[in-house]
């Protein structure tokens, strides 16, 4: 059973065998990433076609007889001020993943970082306030490559802030983790409450619910 240690030399913490030992599937993983990173899109960038922009109501002279190319609209977008040919307009990228998809990316990027040790228990409950100096001695000590990312439960409020203003370092509660944000964290620090909350979601279970009520 993989472990990870708990920052301080408070010794090791052991991981669910079921979110952290998963096979790597690679082709699921980068699905789902694209997902999510396409869902924050804005998806706002327009242009203005011959549609949609002034002028153009009168053909601008006759067609034949003037030794000029014929001309039908000053919208044409040949012209200086024409509309814009092909050009995007507001739409939404998102796409649909599976539930059962995305839990299993969930699980094997949690894997991943089992697998490479890069992951390690933080006691948030000793931030009673915050202090970047301390977060900094704390990631200091353990020596890992950045970028770092810190899952946190929502009432881990001292902790997030002492985090949250150190390079390379992103901050996230444990409910709003993606596998975009596992995979591109070299490391990854979560405090006990975090740890329970990411395994309950790999594992399909729902928040508050006991373990005996786990889904398949």
């Amino acid at each position: 059973m993989a472990k990870a240690p708990q920052l301080g030399g408070k010794g090791s913490v052991e991981l669910d065998a079921d979110a952290f030992g998963a096979p790597f599937n690679e082709g699921l993983v980068h699905e789902c990433v694209r997902a999510e990173l396409n869902a924050r899109r804005r998806g706002t960038a327009a242009t203005r076609t011959r549609a949609n922009v002034r002028g153009g109501g009168a053909k601008p002279w006759r067609q034949k007889g003037t030794g000029r190319a014929r001309a039908g609209s000053i919208r044409s977008p040949l012209w200086t001020g024409g509309g814009a040919v092909f050009g995007p307009s507001p739409r939404s990228y998102t796409f649909k993943v599976n539930r059962k998809a995305r839990r299993a990316a969930l699980r094997s990027a949690l894997s991943l970082h089992a697998e490479r040790e890069s992951i390690a228990i933080l006691s948030a409950g000793d931030f009673d306030a915050p202090s970047t100096r301390r977060a900094a001695e704390v990631l200091a000590k353990w020596e890992t490559p950045g970028p770092a990312l810190v899952v946190l439960a929502g009432d881990e409020l001292a902790a997030a802030k002492s985090f949250r203003n150190l390079a390379a370092v992103s901050v996230l509660p444990a409910e709003a983790v993606g596998v975009a944000d596992l995979v591109g964290a070299a490391s990854l620090i979560v405090s006990q409450s975090g740890l329970d909350a990411l395994t309950g979601r790999a594992k399909g279970r729902r928040a508050g619910a006991p373990a005996e009520n786990e889904a398949a």
